[in-house]
Order: structure tokens, then sequence, then C-alpha cells
């Protein structure tokens, strides 16, 4: 081994840069060349030393270092030695021959690199102008991918401020970046920008975005600029987004009683970008369809999502980027608060959307994931930095916010957020980890939150209760649910047990903290709750209609076993309309999950599902689409003799539903009337039922003949085109190609998106592989993959999967094993656990 193998041995394979050398300031300068693809630059950064060392440690990656230089506070120049970068471990080893003394200094790096294409770091991707494609340049750094950008030290515990500086921009284009412009200054057809010093942040919050925008904008209350950035002449479709984040700053400032801490807010739709969007500090960056909002192409579900985006991603201005999670073992801490804050603004913003029932659909996907023995913890430790790009997934993001709603539940809403307050105060401008929310939590309320909430983040799994009721005596037990059918390993949670007795004016709430407990309850099912008989139903009648729900409005994170009996008593009380949507829901989520793990029949879960055959309100009518779906990808694959009878039972389970529902757009419903026709209408479709499908055919080619047919309103556009590539096989080709033209026509990236979505839906798997090769075209936008790869049809998915392995080398060529790849798979290998496009 030779003296540079030795030198930079000591310093692979480590979890985190060693910490001798601290960064407090960059003066980044960065210039481009958008006609080769290339760029330069030089980087100054302010660094304390705080050991005595011969040894710099920084993160590079794909990067060549040109020069490097360190200048003591006493103006004393060293030069490294040995210059050792390692694409491995993702390092920059500098090795000096004198020793560096404590104190401050400047480290001085040039360096280039090439724009990419894999949507990381750096990258390049296109607009069209005047018909012809051009280059811009846009930034994605979290989680690891600053160092793809400039050498720096990449962890969200070291922050430090930012001087950027732009060179060789093209005149006619516009720079964004996290502060506000300070200079500009022209040199011909170029002009180099000059932005303001940032706030102290994290590497991974550093952004740049360089291309043709119009915006739209607005000024909050205590007076930060909003701005919208839009494709040139789509302006007025970032109204809507510019609205919701307006309202949001206001609502984050006063809930956490802590103002936003920059003087503006820029967000910016991109051609091209691998998550649904990013909450760089000041600049968040969109994909186009999650900004963009068009009145003639914009359904419900677009606009309730685009909603929750634009909170989700201000929140983390808050959550993540003022108060920053001190390694990426806590990224929860970011996903989890965000997502569920997100919900909390859009239900004051939209209290008719009822959004907290959607939330349930949050909860549901993180009780999917997390029944797998693969599961992980919701705190995962973290030993390679670049690894923790596999825990952006539903244990983040949907399990941590749903355990974070079940604490605000116990805790009060009251109690909780004064502990945030007080928790943003703390450790403002700074780091935390989840021990440090727990303590501030524990200190405002009084309770051990501490011991109740470490169990939920540092242990795998969720309990499932087996409830049983003897005599008048409930009784409680907990083990670890698994969708396998697998017993646990004996492990228990602390759980906020919450029930409803009879009626939602009888509660019961107290800590489950064993593997058993056990609930006295003859004061209210002898008498029904009142001491005078007169007042009430006989004893005997109260009995008979007495019902027992657990986990009230499904704000716990478990799922509940009922005895027959009881499940009995509630499947009366949803048929007389006795519980809420949130309550009917959780009941026929968890009696699907029993049955898919085995633990109660088919047949029971089925009788249930027949009590829903009854007007519903939205959330429960998508559970129940859902659940019936899933029925019948099972049937498909495990009992494919029955899937015929199955469907049928389906469609007329939902028949009444679809009936009262039509296909045209009543004057004055509300939006989730709207929402419920078109996931009727597509299970429908999906289930084969003649009527719809023929009828659904006959009002697209209406709008073929005439695109602005009052015949196809747009949230029934996907029921028709799904039904158009049902009815699509290699002999009849004819839906495919009209579908194509569509896609090639339209301009809307809604109508894109809404279109990929539905091109993989026929039966037929030799249009399912054509689609799949047409997916890998140059015609489909990286980022748009995963709308194709999630509508692969029953029928295709064996043919989806041989597609993915015989075009494994060319997918890594073009895709690489970034942001794309793990989603893409995901959709292919086990499309019903797969999450929707990452919102960060």
């Amino acid at each position: 081994m030779d003296s540079r193998e030795q030198k930079l041995e000591q310093f692979k394979g480590q979890t985190r840069l060693p910490n001798f050398a601290v960064p407090k300031r960059y003066d980044l300068t960065l210039n481009l060349d958008l006609q080769v693809c290339t760029f330069s630059g030089i980087v100054l950064i302010d660094i304390s030393i705080v050991q005595a060392t011969k040894f710099l440690v920084l993160n590079t990656l794909d990067l060549a270092i040109d020069d490097v230089s360190f200048t003591s506070s006493e103006n004393h120049n060293h030069i490294p030695t040995d210059i050792i970068v390692d694409n491995g471990d993702e390092i920059l080893v500098l090795g000096f021959n004198d020793s560096l003394a404590t104190g401050n200094g400047v480290l001085k790096i040039c360096f280039s690199g090439t724009l990419n294409e894999q949507l990381k770091g750096l990258y390049r991707c296109t607009y069209v102008d005047g018909g012809v494609k051009k280059n811009m340049v846009a930034t994605q750094f979290e989680a690891v991918d600053a160092r793809l950008c400039f050498p720096c030290w990449d962890e969200p515990a070291f922050k430090a401020t930012f001087k950027i500086t732009l060179t060789n921009v093209p005149l006619e284009l516009t720079a964004l970046s996290n502060m506000p412009v300070s200079l500009e200054k022209h040199n011909g057809r170029h002009k180099t920008i000059y932005f303001e010093e940032s706030v102290v942040m994290s590497t991974y919050l550093v952004a740049v975005v360089v291309g043709l925008f119009d915006y739209i904008e607005d000024t909050t209350d205590d007076g930060i600029k909003v701005r919208a950035y839009t494709p040139v002449g789509q302006s007025e479709k970032g109204k809507f987004a510019l609205k919701i984040a307006v309202k949001a700053l206001g609502f984050f400032k006063e809930y956490f009683t802590f103002p936003y801490g920059l003087p503006k807010l820029d967000m910016v739709a991109v051609p091209e970008f691998s998550g649904g969007a990013m909450e760089n500090y000041g600049l968040i960056i969109y994909r186009e369809n999650e900004l963009l909002h068009d009145d003639l192409h914009s359904t419900v579900a677009n606009t309730q999502r685009m909603t929750i985006v634009v909170a989700h991603e201000v929140a983390h201005h808050w959550f993540g980027n003022l108060v920053t999670m001190e390694w990426w073992t806590h990224l929860w801490l970011n996903e989890g608060f965000a997502t569920w804050v997100s919900y909390l603004v859009t239900d004051i913003l939209f209290p008719e959307w009822k959004i907290w029932n959607h939330f349930l659909q949050e909860t549901t996907d993180g009780l999917q994931m997390d029944a797998l023995e693969q599961s992980h913890p919701i705190e995962v430790e973290i030993h390679h930095a670049r690894s923790v790009i596999e825990y952006f997934d539903a244990i983040s993001y949907k399990k941590g916010s749903a355990v974070i709603r079940m604490l605000q539940d116990f805790l009060g809403n009251e109690i909780f957020q004064k502990s945030l307050s007080s928790y943003m105060a703390r450790y403002a401008w700074g780091n935390a980890k989840t021990e440090d929310l727990w303590n501030v939590l524990s200190e405002v309320s009084g309770a051990g939150v501490s011991k109740i909430m470490s169990i939920w983040t540092k242990q795998t799994g969720y309990p499932v209760i087996s409830l049983s009721l003897k005599d008048c005596s409930l009784e409680f037990k907990q083990t670890q649910f698994l969708s396998s059918g697998l017993h646990g390993d004996g492990r228990y949670w602390i759980i906020p047990i919450t029930l409803s007795l009879g009626a939602y004016d009888r509660r019961k709430n107290f800590l489950l903290e064993s593997e058993f407990g056990e609930l006295d309850i003859a004061d209210i099912c002898h008498t029904g709750g009142s001491s005078n008989m007169h007042e009430k139903e006989s004893a005997e009648d109260f009995q008979e209609e007495f019902w027992i729900k657990a986990n009230v409005h499904q704000a716990g994170f478990y799922r509940v076993k009922y005895d027959d009996g009881l499940l009995t008593q509630l499947a009366k009380a949803i048929k007389s309309n006795c519980l809420s949507a949130a309550d009917e829901f959780g009941i026929l989520d968890d009696t699907f999950a029993l049955c898919e793990a085995c633990e109660i029949p088919l047949s029971s879960l089925l009788s249930l599902i027949e009590v829903y055959k009854k007007d519903l309100e939205q959330i429960t009518l998508s559970r129940l689409i859902d659940v019936c779906q899933n029925v019948a990808k099972i049937a498909h694959d495990a009992i494919p003799d029955l899937l015929a009878t199955l469907k049928q039972f389906f469609i007329n389970l939902l028949l009444l539903c679809a009936e009262s529902l039509g296909w045209d757009v009543v004057p004055g419903e509300s939006q989730l009337t709207a929402l419920m026709r078109e996931e009727v209408l597509m299970a429908l479709v999906r289930f084969g039922h003649r009527e719809t499908c023929e009828e659904a055919l006959k009002r697209f080619q209406a709008f073929l003949d005439d695109r602005k047919t009052t015949l196809l309103p747009v949230d029934t556009r996907k029921a028709a085109y799904i039904a158009v590539m049902r009815n699509t096989s290699n002999d009849i080709r004819n839906g495919l190609e009209h579908l194509l033209r569509l896609y090639r026509e339209v301009d809307a990236v809604q109508e894109k998106t809404r279109i990929l979505r539905c091109l993989a839906s026929s039966s037929d798997t030799t249009i399912v592989l054509e689609v799949l090769d047409f997916m890998f075209s140059d015609e489909v936008r990286s980022q748009d993959i995963i709308y194709v790869a999630s509508g692969i049809s029953l029928e295709g998915r064996s043919t989806a999967w041989t597609w993915l392995k015989e075009r494994w080398d060319m997918i890594l060529k073009k895709w690489g094993t970034g942001p794309l790849l793990h989603p893409l798979i995901r959709k292919i290998v086990t499309p019903e656990l797969m999450i929707s496009t990452a919102v960060h």
C-alpha cells in the first residue's frame, strides 16, 4: 500500500465526515456552458479548524478538481501535497505537509463537471422555444447530490451561509437561486448574476435554476414577495399555487409563532424533475403538473394534490429548513411533519374537501408497507449517506405523518401546537434529533411522550388489537400485524386506545401498555349509558343495537380485529348510518388487511362489503373500490376461476352509486361528487361493465370529433381512456393510435399525464409491450416513465417484469441508479405497494 492509499484508507468507509473542520460560509461561482453542457466553478469556503489537522475531508462526486489552496486567517497559504478523489466513498481528501492550526481560514477549490441528464445534482433539461428544443439547468441536491455540483461538506448538520454567483448566463434566460438577485452585469449576449448571501442552511437545500420563464407574483401581509415561475405564456396557470403558497406562509407563521426567514419565496415549474417538488430554501422546484393549474385539464384530484404539495413544500421552510434533522436517521422529522401539517393547512383553506378523511389513505399506505416483513423503523440508522434514498418511502412520509396525527389526537390540539412552537424557537437555524422533539413535547404536555413514542419510531411494524366482549368486559390483546399472516416476535407498543361505545358521545380512552388489557363497561352495556331507562330504549333493545368502535375516526396507527359478535354489530351500525365515514373506512380497511393475512376468510370480507351497498361518502367509496380491485388482483393470480363472478359482484355493488352520479356534471355539485364520479366510472370500466364501457367509447368518439364537447368532462376522461385501451388489441389498434395522437397534440401537462397513466391498461400483452417500449422512447420525458408503469394492467404485469429484465442494461444506461430507477422497479414488481410520486 503506497502513502496515498494509506492516507485515504483512514477516511474510507466512514458513516460521516470527520469534524475537525467545519464550514461557515460558501462563496460559490458557477460558470455554465449550455451549448456543450458543462460547467466549471470556484468555491471559497470559510472554515473553522476546531482540531489541528494535516487533512481536510469533504464530499465530491464526478467532479474534476483543478486547483486547491488553504489560506489561514494569519494569511499563511497552504497548498495540499495530496489531492485524492474517491468516487466510491464520494470524498475529497486534501493532505498537507504542515498541520493546519486551529482557527479560521478559507479553502479555495477550482473544479469542473458535466451537466448530467439523470435529474440529480446540477443537471440539464430541455424546453421548447419557437419549436426548437433548447437546454436549461436545474438542481436536485437532496439527499446527497450537492457534491455533484461543488465540493462541500454535504451533510445536514454542516449548516453554512451561501453567496452564489452565476456567470455566462444567456441574456434571454432567467436565473434563480435561494436568495434575491443583488446585482446583474451584462457582457455581450451573456450576463453574470450575483445573489444575496443566504441564511444558514444545509447543502441539500441550495438550488439554482436557469431557464426561460414568465412569472406571476403576490406579497404576504408581512411583505414577503412570492412568485410562481411558469413556462412562457402560462403564467395564469400559476395563480392557484401562488394563492396557496401565500396563505400557507401566513398560516405557518402563526401556527409555529415563528416568521418565515427569507425576503422572498420563488416557486418554479421545470420540464423535467425526478420528484414531485423540492423545498429548497426560498426556491421550491416543481415538476410542471404539480405547479400549473389548468381549468380545462385539471381534475378535482389534481387540484387537491396540488394544494397538499404546495402546502407540504412551504411547511418544510419550518420543518426541515429552519430546523433541520441532525442526520438522515431523522429524515421523518422533515417528511412526516411536512405531510401532516400540509393536511392541517389544507383543511383550513378548503374545509368542504374533508381532507382529513383523505389523509386516511396516507395512513393506509403506511400500514400496508409497514406490514411487510422487510419493513424498517421510522428511524433508521444510516451508515452510508447515499443509502438514505431508499428511505424516502411510505414509512418516512406516511407512517411518520400518521403517528404524528395519533400523538396530536392523544395530547390535544392546543398542547401539541404549543409544543411545536417551543420546538421551533429552541432549535431555529440549527439541527435536531427525534429525541429533541419528544423532550419538548414531554416538557410542555407533562406526559411521558418519549416513553410512548420512541417505540413507534425505533421499532419496525405496528400492532393489531384483538378485541372481544365477554359479558360486559372488553378484552384487548396486541400482537404485531404482518400481511404474510406470520406472527410477530412478541414485541409490543404503548397504544393510545380510543373507543366509541354505541354513540360518539360515549367515549373511553386509555393507554394499552402491555400485551393484554381489560376494560369494564358494565355501566354502559346494561343501561345504555343512562340511569333513566324511560329516557332510553329498553336494555334489551340497546344491547341489540349496541356497537363498539375502536380507534375512533382512525386516528391511531394500528389495526383492530373484532370478534364475530362485535363485527356483526358494527355491520348493522354501518347499514344504519350510525358511523362516521372515517370509521366506515377503517372497518373495511382493517377487514381487508386481515383477510389478506389469512386471519379471516374471504367470505367474511365479502359479507362485510355487501353492507356498503348504499350511499357512501367519497373516502369510503374510494376505499371500497380499492379493496374490490385488490381482491380482483389476488383472484387473478390465486383463484382465476372465480374472477368473473367476483367482478360481477363488485359491479353490482357499485352500480347504485354510478347511476346516481351519472356521466355529466351537475351545476353546483361539490368537488367530492366529481371525484366520486371519476373513481366509480374507472372502476366499472376496469371490471368490464359492458354498458359503462360502451358509453365511455361513445363519449370518447364525441371528444375526438369535437375537443370542446361537454360529453367528456375532465373528471371522466380517464375512465374513457381506460375503456379505449381495454378495447384495444393487436388486431384492433385504433384506440392506441387515437390516444398517442392526442398525447402528441396536447400541450397541457395534466392531459399528457392522464394519457400516459392509461396507455398500459390493455389486456393484450402485445400492446402492453409496445407501450413499454414507447415509454423508453424520446417521446416520453424521463420523469414521466412512472406514470406509464403505474397503469400496467393485471394481464400485463408478467410481460412488464420480463421487459424489465430483458432491457435492464439499457435502462441503467439511460436512467442510471438515481431517483428514476427505484420507483420504476416498484411500479412494475409490486404495483399495489408503490406510493404516488414522491414529494420531498
